[in-house]
């Protein structure tokens, strides 16, 4: 049996990570909401920057797998019903699954830098996306749209895997104990 004290030490972590949890995924959002109301026009519909992919690239490098798929998926989800409706948030969703499931693996091979895993999220993103899209209309119309999707991807990915590099650096350590 344990002792009180030794139940609360071994609790407090996985507490205190949850609610860091809780904190980022609402940095996400506004990070998702800043987007919405300042647009990155590419002239390519459909194509955003992502900066709210940044706190789960962070969580996942700082905590683990886990903490920055739950981060991940209550931004999604609120940022879909929010600010874009129910069909965007499940293609969304679609995207963050294929995207996090591609960088978890990325990651775990550990061949590739902090960026490399951003863009291939990045371009997973977008072709989970696609896939979707297709399934959608019950055809393979939009293919040729892949082209412009895996470079739009590839560039958005590199710069949040930029910006993420930039903010390992600076966030204290102890803030993710």
């Amino acid at each position: 049996m344990t002792t009180p004290s030794t139940s609360s030490s071994n609790e407090r972590p996985v507490a205190r990570r949850v609610a860091l949890t809780g904190l980022l995924a609402a940095l996400a959002l506004i990070f998702s909401y800043v987007e919405v109301l300042f647009p990155f026009n590419a002239g390519i519909p459909g194509v955003k920057l992502g900066l709210a992919n940044l706190v789960p690239l962070i969580i996942m490098y700082r905590l683990d797998a886990r903490y920055a798929f739950a981060a991940n998926m209550i931004r999604v989800l609120l940022a879909g019903l929010l600010f874009s409706g129910l069909f965007a948030a499940l293609y969304s969703l679609a995207g963050s699954c294929v995207s996090f499931l591609v960088m978890v693996i990325l990651k775990e091979t550990d061949r590739f830098s902090i960026i490399g895993v951003s863009m291939g999220g990045g371009v997973f993103h977008n072709l989970g996306q696609l896939c979707v899209a297709m399934v959608a209309i019950s055809g393979p119309q939009l293919i040729h749209y892949m082209p412009v999707l895996i470079i739009s991807g590839m560039i958005a990915g590199i710069i949040v895997g930029i910006g993420a590099f930039v903010l390992l650096d600076r966030l204290p350590a102890k803030l993710f104990l």
